[in-house]
């Protein structure tokens, strides 16, 4: 799949890959033609993928309606193939360009004398109810076929009614009383009842429609009480309730009533599960009423998976703002206060249940109340959540079952989430974190080292006195090659080179590489050296990447490894940077910009068409010109001793009126270099704006890198360039805001720094002093001696997001141009297709895509003719959401001027919080304005002199109709 996926982004030009598309389909349509059945039915199963691989219209449409073809003629085999195909390719339908001709070939069966092949077309008819929602002869079809002697009919006509209650009012209104009917008929069978009755679930399209349907539902519950019935009609209930909305709280109301006073258990489970689907999808409409009964209910039950379940929603409901709700000061009296801690003696009664889904669920409601209920008398409930959490880790941290894993990570989750909240606590749960390493099995202690570093990342609280236990740890992991002992020798890694994020001593370095030369493989050490990479340790990293440049088999790996390598080296060149010493800065800055140069003509080399290393490639020479901008603005602060200002500086400045020229050349430099640095502000802003897959920890890196060269720029124009105006209201930390890791903490605490030493400066010793070029010089060595953290997107892509665009008309060449008359307009139709990779929407989704369309004058042919500057240029903007990853749109273009225009369509996506990315692609066509033959006429008739008689003109101008 991934494969395809890939040459088909390869595909260089959509003339070329509807061709392949082409050729596709006929080979596919020789098999539905062939006399064989296995491979006509195998030519139908085959359409899926192809639909997948070229996703536009024309040939989907086409398709279909060889499909349509098929089920007409084929026998029941064939039918229920294509059923499968339609099914499965749902998203697809829309783009069916003949809707009226695919249901007209496809609704001729529903005549057949065969039930089993009417059944199949009503289930056909059913899958597409989405694109033909309104068609009055299906509805009646599925209305006839209710009314059928035959089982399979009746249930396809079921099927059936149900996909289009859901597309459509007017047959979900039409339709509900014959479902009444029946489902009160004493005809109707009982089975042929429960199948019925979840049809009502779609009765949502309007509030009496809706009412209807609950009260028809209310009577059902009372007159039939078998619990398949009641199990059906209360699930039917919530799923109603759930979409109209409007009658959530008395559908919660119910469930509870049921679930503490019916005696079955499959109902008191059935009312539990749909509890919990009101509890993710509005929680906010829980009173603390209901939330009070379920914690009554949840006390007094004897069974542990009931109360299992009764927590799974309390916990859910916990994490929201219910609990706001529950904890909130109420009117009523005193004892309603007191009863209000039901939820929390029921956590503490069951964090030491000796259950541990049970106690899990426990320890997650303490965590969830600790976390946002900030009043005085909850404050003992943070101690019960730590000893909670304790016991849970030393329980499942000795335990190897899946059970246990699940329940573990549950409990690091909460942990990381109550340290994050109370920082007070962080001692004494990496204390107890770290005891508990030594004793745990393999699966957990990888999962606790993960929690482990999620902590000190946030806090730095693993101190060098806690490195001794995890390096023994280290030492003592054993010699096995077994995929967890390689997975918790990088998780051990992790935290060490977290919890020592300024050096790394050489004993722990020895360490490291004597336990990877032991017991691990290339992946592994690879692995680690990205981990350091990312934490700063680059000196580690280098050594890491040398020793793995021997071990790889390709050559666009091993120039991968080697950039790495270098860029490494280049940052390692860095730590040497001393405060006061500027002459050895610019000898640091050299070493490194040479291995960088080296790093970045190695990556280049590394990237392929389908991995084109565009991020990397980007932020390496952002970050190869931010180091240039650094050592030229050392440079240039120097020049202030060895370039002082001519003898005539002073009468300069004073004819001029600006004091700064009194300084000589030094003005213009760093005018040169503020320009430098905004410039590159800019250009971190747009690798931020082209980076939509990227994760929130390395997009935060480059706002950081963007926010340090508006930083310097800031710093040159209120030192130097103008003091006056300079404001440090908009540069003033944000000190509430949260920070994730230990290269923010110490960028933001350098930031603050800077900002106080150039304020301390501001308006003195004007126009410039030595004072001020070395606040400069020192701000670029305090910046650059924080280590760069190359984040995870620099390493590994998680998200895949890409869309491909088809224009028409589009010519057979890509170089050929379009022909238009310049008295026409050209209708240009954009289609276009969201691709994803194997986890969409991972860290953002996108809303709607953003279509630009420009074009230029690229040629000019014929005379010069005045003409309004409107008409000189196209430039539109559209905005279109995709449906099920597709969309198309049209933009009308004026040609005007006679000659050959270039037309641009660009893409960009806009995300669900608004945030437009410019994700590209860009398409270019070319279009040739030709002038139209009847002004082509006039003008020769006026160039010979001949005024144009009144009979041509009369001709001309019906000729042209």
């Amino acid at each position: 799949m991934a494969a395809s996926a890939k040459s088909f982004l390869a595909d260089a030009g959509y003339g070329e890959q509807e061709l392949d598309a082409n050729s596709a389909l006929m080979e596919l349509d020789k098999g539905l033609r062939s006399g064989k059945l296995g491979e006509q039915c195998e030519a139908v199963v085959r359409f899926p993928r192809l639909f997948q691989k070229y996703p536009f219209p024309i040939l989907i449409n086409s398709a279909f309606l060889k499909l349509a073809d098929v089920f007409r003629v084929g026998n029941n085999f064939l039918r229920l193939c294509v059923l499968k195909v339609t099914q499965q390719s749902e998203k697809h339908l829309e783009k069916i360009l003949n809707v009226d001709e695919f249901v007209k070939r496809i609704f001729s069966v529903i005549h057949s004398n065969d039930p089993v092949a009417r059944a199949i077309t009503l289930r056909m008819l059913g899958s597409m109810a989405s694109i033909i929602p309104e068609r009055k002869n299906a509805h009646h079809s599925i209305r006839q076929s209710l009314d059928s002697h035959d089982n399979v009919e009746v249930e396809a006509a079921i099927f059936a009614a149900a996909n289009f209650s859901a597309q459509s009012k007017d047959f979900a209104a039409g339709i509900c009383n014959k479902i009444s009917e029946m489902i009160q008929g004493l005809a109707t069978p009982v089975d042929l009842k429960l199948k019925l009755i979840p049809i009502l679930q779609h009765m949502h399209h309007d509030a009496s429609l809706a009412s209807s349907s609950r009260q028809l539902l209310q009577q059902l519950v009372t007159s039939y009480p078998s619990t398949k019935m009641v199990i059906v009609t209360l699930h039917t209930f919530t799923l109603l309730a759930a979409s109209s909305l409007v009658d959530i709280p008395k559908q919660v109301q119910l469930l509870l009533q049921y679930l503490k006073n019916d005696p079955r258990k499959a109902v008191k489970r059935l009312a539990i599960q749909d509890l919990k689907l009101l509890a993710n999808k509005t929680p906010h409409t829980w009173s603390r009423e209901n939330i009070q009964a379920l914690c009554e209910s949840a006390l007094h039950t004897p069974y542990d998976s009931l109360k299992l379940g009764m927590l799974s929603v309390l916990s859910t409901l916990s994490g929201t703002i219910a609990i706001k709700q529950y904890f909130s000061s109420a009117p009523g009296t005193a004892a309603t206060t007191a009863r209000s801690f039901d939820l929390v003696k029921l956590a503490q009664e069951c964090c030491y249940h000796n259950n541990r889904g049970i106690a899990a669920h426990g320890v997650r409601i303490l965590t969830n109340i600790s976390a946002s209920c900030q009043e005085k008398d909850l404050l003992p409930l943070e101690q019960d959540a730590v000893f909670g959490l304790e016991s849970l880790l030393v329980l499942c941290s000795q335990d190897d079952s899946p059970g246990a894993q699940a329940t573990l990570k549950i409990t690091l989750t909460c942990m990381v989430k109550l340290v994050k909240c109370r920082p007070h606590l962080s001692q004494s749960v990496v204390e107890s974190l770290l005891t508990q390493l030594h004793s745990a099995q393999d699966a957990a202690r990888i999962l606790m080292c993960h929690c482990l570093a999620a902590i000190a990342m946030q806090l730095p609280v693993l101190a060098d006195g806690m490195l001794g236990d995890l390096m023994d740890l280290y030492k003592v992991i054993g010699r096995s090659a077994t995929d967890k002992k390689q997975e918790l020798l990088v998780s051990l890694a992790t935290v060490i080179f977290v919890s020592s994020q300024k050096t790394l001593s050489s004993e722990i370095k020895t360490v490291i590489k004597q336990q990877l030369e032991n017991a691990s493989n290339g992946w592994t050490a690879y692995r680690i050296a990205r981990q350091a990479s990312r934490m700063g340790n680059h000196d580690m990293a280098r050594e890491l990447y040398q020793s793995l440049l021997t071990q790889v088999a390709s050559e666009h790996f091993y120039f991968w490894l080697n950039s790495l390598k270098e860029f490494s080296h280049a940052e390692q060149c860095l730590t040497g940077l001393q405060e006061d010493n500027y002459s050895s800065a610019l000898s640091c800055i050299a070493e490194a910009l040479k291995s960088y140069h080296k790093g970045i003509a190695s990556l280049t080399a590394a990237s392929t068409p389908l991995n084109p290393l565009s991020f990397q490639c980007g932020f390496v020479k952002l970050r190869i010109d931010l180091l240039q901008a650094f050592s030229q603005l050392i440079c240039t602060c120097n020049s202030l001793k060895t370039s002082p200002p001519p003898a005539i500086a002073t009468t300069i400045a004073m004819t001029s009126g600006n004091d700064l020229q009194r300084c000589g050349r030094i003005s213009n430099q760093m005018k040169l270099s503020m320009e430098e640095f905004r410039n590159l502000a800019t250009r971190y802003g747009d690798l931020y704006q082209s980076s939509f897959d990227a994760d929130s920890a390395t997009l935060r890196n480059v706002e950081l890198q963007q926010q340090s060269c508006l930083l310097i720029s800031h710093a040159i124009e209120a030192l130097i360039l103008d003091p006056e105006s300079a404001s440090f209201q908009e540069y003033s930390s944000n000190g509430t805001a949260h920070v994730e890791s230990e290269y923010e903490r110490r960028m933001m605490s350098v930031f603050n720094h800077v900002l106080e030493e150039v304020e301390s400066l501001n308006r003195k010793y004007a126009p410039v002093s030595y004072l001020h070029t070395a606040c400069l010089c020192s701000a670029v060595i305090a910046l650059l001696k924080v280590p760069l953290s190359f984040q995870r997107y620099f390493f590994q892509k998680l998200q895949s997001t890409s869309i491909k665009l088809a224009l028409s008309p589009s010519p057979r060449n890509p170089a050929e141009p379009i022909a238009v008359q310049n008295n026409q307009q050209l209708a240009l139709k954009v289609e276009g297709v969201v691709q994803h990779g194997s986890k969409p929407g991972l860290f953002r989704k996108i809303q709607s895509v953003c279509l630009n369309v420009s074009s230029v004058l690229q040629s000019k042919s014929g005379q010069d003719y005045k003409i309004p500057i409107d008409n000189m240029t196209n430039e539109m903007e559209q905005r279109v959401e995709p449906h099920n990853d597709y969309f198309s749109t049209q933009f009308l273009l004026n040609f005007v001027i006679l000659g050959t225009h270039n037309i641009t369509v660009e893409s960009s996506v806009i995300d669900s919080n608004g945030i437009v990315w410019k994700t590209g692609p860009k398409t270019t066509i070319f279009v040739k304005s030709l002038e139209d033959p009847y002004s082509q006429q006039v003008r020769l008739q006026q160039q010979q002199g001949q005024p144009p008689s009144q009979q041509q003109q009369q001709r001309t101008a019906y000729s042209r109709f």
